[in-house]
């Protein structure tokens, strides 16, 4: 019979490991049903259009809009699942780590305002021929500002959230989490957009952006840390 050594137990513990749950099946889920959306919706009137124009394309392409509304709501899900999923990464790999909280609250805003946007432009794809042009730009504007400015500032928020641990933690290479602590300040920035039209530029380099980011942070995001 073989007896362990008294150093057997010392070194098991330092071999000890603590593992989240997967990242990258979620993201990919969220990216598959964002770009699905972003082709159905290629021929969304811009928020500069005119409530006339508005309204005749939801009667023109009703079900069409009535599917990218769908799309976009069920990308809300596996995004804040996302968001749960890196909260609880991040305090495994880093109890303390500042910005934890910011990543979870960041991500359940930005699902939210992807729900919110969602629902508007479904209620104004259900308008009838004879309803105001004018209700029919005010819920443009509404999933707009949603799922537009109100998106970008919440996901900023939520990049911000992980790129902070990840870059004092050393849990990200430097330039990873650099740049998503731009990202960050660009998502922060779009929210002018509600002020002065001409920021609308930024909202789709904060959707894109951070999208691609996101991905490569879900690879690159340890898994395990071994403990002392």
């Amino acid at each position: 019979m073989t007896t362990a050594s008294p150093q057997a137990a010392p070194a098991a513990s330092r071999r000890s490991v603590h593992q989240g749950p997967p990242l990258l099946v979620p993201v990919l889920v969220y990216v598959a049903l964002t770009i699905a959306y972003i082709a159905v919706n290629a021929s969304t009137p811009q928020p500069t259009a005119s409530g006339a124009d508005v309204l005749r394309h939801n009667l023109d392409h009703g079900g069409q809009v009535k599917v990218g509304a769908f799309l976009l709501i069920a990308s809300a899900t596996p995004l804040a699942v996302t968001a749960a999923f890196l909260y609880r990464r991040l305090r495994t790999l880093a109890v303390n780590a500042p910005g934890n909280a910011i990543a979870l609250a960041g991500g359940v805003l930005a699902a939210s305002a992807l729900t919110l946007s969602g629902m508007f432009a479904w209620t104004g794809a259900r308008l009838a021929s004879d309803a105001s042009p004018a209700l029919a730009r005010a819920l443009a504007d509404l999933s707009f500002a949603t799922g537009g400015p109100g998106f970008a500032l919440a996901f900023g928020l939520f990049v911000a959230g992980v790129a902070l641990p990840g870059l004092i933690g050393r849990l990200l290479p430097r330039p990873v989490a650099a740049l998503g602590l731009v990202i960050a300040v660009v998502g922060v920035v779009s929210s002018l957009t509600f002020a002065v039209y001409g920021f609308t530029y930024l909202v789709p380099v904060v959707r894109f952006g951070g999208t691609l980011w996101l991905i490569a942070t879900a690879a690159l995001l340890p898994r395990t840390r071994s403990r002392a």
